[in-house]
C-alpha cells in the first residue's frame, strides 16, 4: 500500500491537529508531523495545505521577527477550524474503526480457509 496516497487524504486533519493546541510556522510543523510518525511528509505539500486552510477560513496566521533569518509567518487554528478538525476527527476514528474491523475480519476469515495456519 502506498502510504503517500494515504497521506494525501488526511494531511489537512494531520496539519490541523499539530496546531490544535500550539501555533508553528511551516518547517515547524513539518517536523512536528514528521516527530508524529509521518515520516513522508513533504515540505511542499504542507505549506499547499497551510494555505489551503488559510483560505477557507479554518487558521489564522501572524508574521514574527526572527534574529536568525527571515520572519516566520506562523499558523494557528480558530474557531472554523477546531469544528472541522472535529468533523475530521469523527469522521476518521469512523472509517479507521470499519477498516481495522474489515482488516481483522478479513485477516481471521483466512486462518480459517488456510486450516489454522
Amino acid at each position: 500500500m502506498d502510504s503517500t496516497q494515504l497521506l494525501k487524504g488526511v494531511l489537512d486533519v494531520a496539519v490541523l491537529a499539530v496546531i490544535e493546541h500550539e501555533d508553528g510556522y511551516g518547517y515547524d510543523i513539518v517536523r512536528r508531523l514528521k516527530q508524529a510518525g509521518l515520516d513522508e511528509v513533504g515540505d511542499a505539500s504542507v505549506y499547499g495545505t497551510l494555505r489551503r486552510l488559510f483560505t477557507a477560513g479554518a487558521l489564522n496566521s501572524y508574521v514574527v521577527a526572527s534574529e536568525d533569518g527571515p520572519h516566520r509567518k506562523y499558523y494557528g487554528i480558530n474557531e472554523t477550524g477546531s469544528k472541522m478538525l472535529a468533523e475530521q476527527r469523527k469522521s476518521w476514528l469512523s472509517f479507521s474503526s470499519t477498516m481495522t474491523a474489515l482488516l481483522e475480519t478479513g485477516k481471521r476469515n483466512s486462518s480459517r480457509n488456510n486450516g489454522g495456519n
